[in-house]
Parts: structure tokens; C-alpha cells; sequence
């Protein structure tokens, strides 16, 4: 059962660093507040080293790359890997560009990360070197879907083994997956991609999850993904005639506020492969 790791982020309180882009910052902030986390942002390269050491965890993301804030990313996370703290890559983009794939490579080279999460064009670019990544969305000839998922669940599992790290792939099926053990997660709602940053602000949670489950990191990501998904659901349930997309994503933050760990148990929609 995944209810208890949502119940240890609330016990817990965990400080987590981001370094996040521009366009989500708020949301990232304000859902790591609705399910029991503390966030502080700072991506300025003299900042970032103090900040990520009061932290638990640094969660790195890279929608909106400049030149200082790749500095920063790079201090913080160096800093972050010498305390033991979690570290988790979104390589937002990644295959879209030279600097994005560039920037997610050498990242993911130099730090030691607990996890990466993204859609599968990125993370297939981070496994091959290459992708075909068309803005942020994933291509769709990479979907992840019924007929290719027992393919998508052995690339899962080996890039973990190879990263050193919890892959989470998310879209329409969500894989979380270490090298032994893969999680296919069936929550959500389609309309979720309507919503610029829900895949923004999973990455700020699962880093709290990460941080206030020290000795289960598999599963917590996994009751992450679960919960942005039901997440989605039940604020899809709760829309008003009149409703559109801003305030969808205010509900699914307010979903996640109200979320404990029986409602995520009772709604929590996988298996494990």
C-alpha cells in the first residue's frame, strides 16, 4: 500500500531546493505545500550552495536553462551529492535542443541522482543520446502504451540499472521503475496535458516523497506518481460548468491538499512488473 508514504511527507515536513523554471515556479511551490513538503527556490550560483545544505533534497529542472542558472544547478547539485541528499533530474526538453540535451547529459554524468522523471522522449534521449523531443510533450510515436509496454517496462528497468537512479517515465501509462522492479501506473486524466506544469510540480513532490522515505525510494516515487494522478482525476470530478483549465489545475492542487494516505490507497490504480 502507497498511503504511507504521502503520511510520512506530511509527518515529516521535508525542505526541499528547487531549481525550476520560470513558467511553473509558483505551482511547483504551492504543491510541495499541499502534500506536507517545504519549499525554497534559488537558482543563483553564490546562493545555492547554502540553501540545498538546510535542504533534504534538490529537485533540478530544466524548462528555462541560462547560463547562470546551469551554474547553479551544477554547484547545487555537486553540494547536494556531498551531503547525501536526494537529487532528482526533469529534463524538460531534453532532445529539443543542444543545450538541453547538453545540459541533462552532464548533469546526469556528474551528480549522483536518485531519480530522473520525464516523459519518454526525454528520458529515451538521456539513455540514447538522441530523441526526437518536440517542445516539451513527448513524441507521440514514443507513447507508451498497451502494446508496447512490456518493451517500454525492460528499457525502464535497464536505464535505471545503467543511470544508477528510480526512472519514472510519465504519460498516458506511468512507469517508475529501478532495476529489478517496475511500477505501471494507470491514474490521470488526459485533460491533465492541458495544464502547462503538472509534470513540473510531480518533480517537486516525488522529491519530497524521495527525502521523507529514505529506505523505500522505489515505492515513493511510485506513491508520487499515484497521487498527481488521482490528483487529476478527482479535480476533473469536481469541475463546474464554466471551468477551464486555471481552474483545473487549482483543483488538482487542492486534490492533492485534501489527499491522506487512505484516500491514496483506495485510489491508486497499478501493478508491479
Amino acid at each position: 500500500m502507497l498511503g504511507n508514504y504521502i503520511e510520512n511527507v506530511r509527518k515529516n515536513v521535508p525542505l526541499v531546493h528547487n531549481i525550476t523554471n520560470y513558467v511553473t515556479v509558483n505551482d511547483v511551490a504551492n504543491v510541495l505545500l499541499a502534500c506536507g513538503g517545504s519549499p525554497i527556490m534559488s537558482d543563483e550560483p553564490e546562493d545555492v550552495e547554502d540553501i540545498t545544505s538546510i535542504c533534504g533534497g534538490l529537485n533540478i529542472n530544466i524548462g528555462t536553462l541560462n547560463r547562470r542558472s546551469i551554474e547553479g544547478m551544477y554547484r547545487a547539485g555537486h553540494r547536494a551529492c556531498e551531503l547525501g541528499h536526494v537529487v532528482l533530474l526533469d529534463p524538460v526538453g531534453a532532445g529539443a535542443s543542444a543545450l538541453r540535451t547538453n545540459t541533462a547529459a552532464g548533469l546526469m554524468k556528474e551528480l549522483r541522482l536518485t531519480a530522473i522523471r520525464g516523459n519518454i522522449s526525454e528520458i529515451r534521449t538521456l539513455a540514447f543520446g538522441s530523441g526526437t523531443t518536440r517542445g516539451v510533450d513527448a513524441d507521440v510515436a514514443d507513447a507508451v502504451t498497451e502494446a508496447t509496454l512490456d518493451e517500454a517496462v525492460r528499457f525502464a528497468r535497464d536505464f535505471a540499472a545503467k543511470a544508477g537512479a528510480i526512472i519514472a517515465i510519465t504519460g498516458a501509462i506511468d512507469l517508475v521503475a529501478d532495476a529489478e522492479r517496475c511500477y505501471v501506473i494507470r491514474n490521470g486524466r488526459p485533460e491533465m496535458g492541458g495544464i502547462t506544469g503538472t509534470g513540473c510540480q510531480l518533480s517537486g513532490m516525488m522529491t519530497a516523497f524521495l527525502v521523507a522515505n529514505p529506505k523505500a525510494h522505489l515505492d515513493a516515487a511510485a506513491a508520487a506518481v499515484c497521487a498527481m494522478g488521482l490528483a487529476g482525476e478527482i479535480g476533473w470530478d469536481r469541475m463546474q460548468e464554466g471551468d477551464g483549465n486555471s481552474a483545473y489545475r487549482g483543483r488538482i492542487i487542492d486534490a492533492i491538499y485534501n489527499m491522506d494516505g487512505a484516500v491514496l490507497d483506495a485510489g491508486a490504480k497499478y501493478e508491479i512488473r
